[in-house]
């Protein structure tokens, strides 16, 4: 398992360092900082064998965290606890600095000798660990024995993500569906390469230890029910709205929180958990069909002699005209030996950019089923390179209300049996946003 863990600042200066194991000693601190954080060429995996060590690092901002081992682990467990350190250290904290980590260098040794236990990942649940881990330090010398022993009960109970007696004057649940959607298109507006990442996000307040039940227009349900069993099972369904009136999608695959009983999911298809207070992620899922493509780019690129480029490009929203669209941005990369351009743009406005070899063009709104255009004349120095420019891909940044999956919550289902409080005291929020991922169109 995990032989040592390093957290290092961009110097290399090591900040945290904790060994776990025998065959890791204190070279192995400094063979990361000369040949990852130090090397000459930017390291790009995130896993580096030196002297048959294995290092698995991740970084956020100026800060690396490196887990270090002898042995052959399971990769995947190792970043997920990395990932899952760099959140409670969010948690209780904030943004993951060099200042931060320093001011609170006690409070992570704490946090490590809870989660990690002779070099196996143990509870790594905020929750919980906010329970007895506090900014001032562990809980536990000014305690009764009834509050411990309701810590020892969470800590080490079935349900270690959640603490009993917890009571809301109002009880609200907040439910918010990212997704992010990723596109390759061909300059003859041919798909690619299309994909959509998504998230459903939860924040829950509510009193007691309530069972919820999550429901989505999931294909393999819908087939299941029929459609006359859609609309009643749905109750005050399809809280919010997405852009188009798609019966059922279809889910490549999903992951989800501990808290989610898996056993109905593969029987039933339905999500029933007991959930965490406060904010967690529910689960993460991946669609490749019928994804509504928000925008289409139409580019047009003509090469007017040696020293000349025009390049118009125009964008069209595929959604309801109802709905806008935020936070647009379109990149239109130029040549290197570029001298000079002029922009001409029907909305937003647009910059040519020099250090970063392209044209910027950033509109605050757009709604839906509209379409406009920019026109630009690149002037070119006389290069002897005989090499042609490789036209680099058209990129777009961009925010919708809606789920390009085509993904709606049909329901959302509380139920408490000890507390006096139904299903329908129960405020609820839902929320739809897409964004752009990786949003490209060669031109």
């Amino acid at each position: 398992m995990i032989g040592g863990l390093f957290i290092y600042n961009h110097k290399g200066e090591v900040l945290i360092s904790r060994v776990y194991r025998d065959d890791i000693g204190r070279n192995a601190v400094d063979a990361f900082r000369v040949n990852v954080i130090h090397a000459r060429q930017q390291v790009r995996s995130p896993v580096t064998n030196i002297a048959r060590t294995s290092f698995f690092h991740v970084k956020r901002s100026n800060i690396w965290l490196a887990a270090v081992t002898k042995q052959n682990v399971n990769a995947a467990m190792v970043f997920e606890f990395l990932y899952k350190m760099c959140d409670v250290m969010t948690a209780y904290f904030g943004k993951i600095s060099e200042e931060n980590i320093k001011n609170n260098f006690v409070l992570i040794y704490e946090l490590l000798d809870e989660i990690l236990d002779f070099g196996y990942p143990q509870n790594s649940e905020t929750g919980a660990l906010k329970t007895f881990i506090t900014q001032q330090g562990i809980k536990g010398q000014h305690q009764t024995k009834e509050e411990q022993s309701q810590i020892t009960s969470q800590v080490t109970g079935q349900i270690g993500w959640r603490r009993e007696g917890i009571k809301y004057r109002r009880n609200e649940l907040f439910l918010d569906v990212l997704e992010s959607v990723n596109l390759l298109m061909s300059p003859q507006g041919q798909v690619l390469s299309a994909h959509v990442s998504g998230r459903v996000v939860m924040k829950s307040y509510l009193s007691g230890m309530p069972e919820c039940k999550f429901g989505m227009n999931d294909k393999i349900v819908i087939d299941k029910q029929g459609k006359g069993a859609v609309s009643d099972d749905a109750g005050k369904s399809d809280l919010g709205g997405g852009s188009s009136g798609k019966q059922s999608i279809a889910i490549d695959d999903c992951t989800f929180h501990q808290c989610v009983r898996l056993s109905k999911f593969d029987s039933e298809r339905s999500i029933s958990f007991i959930p965490p207070d406060g904010e967690y992620e529910l689960m993460r899922y991946r669609t490749t069909k019928d994804i509504i493509l928000p925008f289409r780019v139409i580019p047009l690129v003509r090469e007017v002699g040696r020293t000349k480029l025009e390049v118009k490009v125009v964008i069209k929203s595929n959604f309801k005209p109802s709905l806008l669209a935020q936070k647009i941005e379109v990149r239109i990369p130029t040549p290197l030996n570029t001298s000079g351009v002029q922009v001409i743009c029907m909305k937003g406005k647009a910059k040519y950019k020099a250090s970063e070899n392209a044209i910027v063009w950033k509109i605050k709104r757009m709604a839906g089923m509209k379409e406009s255009q920019i026109s630009a004349e690149i002037e070119l120095l006389p290069t002897n390179d005989k090499k042609k420019w490789a036209r680099p891909p058209i990129s777009m940044n961009f925010e919708v209300p809606f789920a390009p999956s085509g993904l709606k919550v049909r329901y959302l289902k509380v139920f408490e049996s000890k507390l006096n409080y139904s299903d329908h005291d129960v405020i609820k929020w839902v929320r739809y946003i897409g964004r752009s991922g990786i949003y490209e169109t060669r031109c």
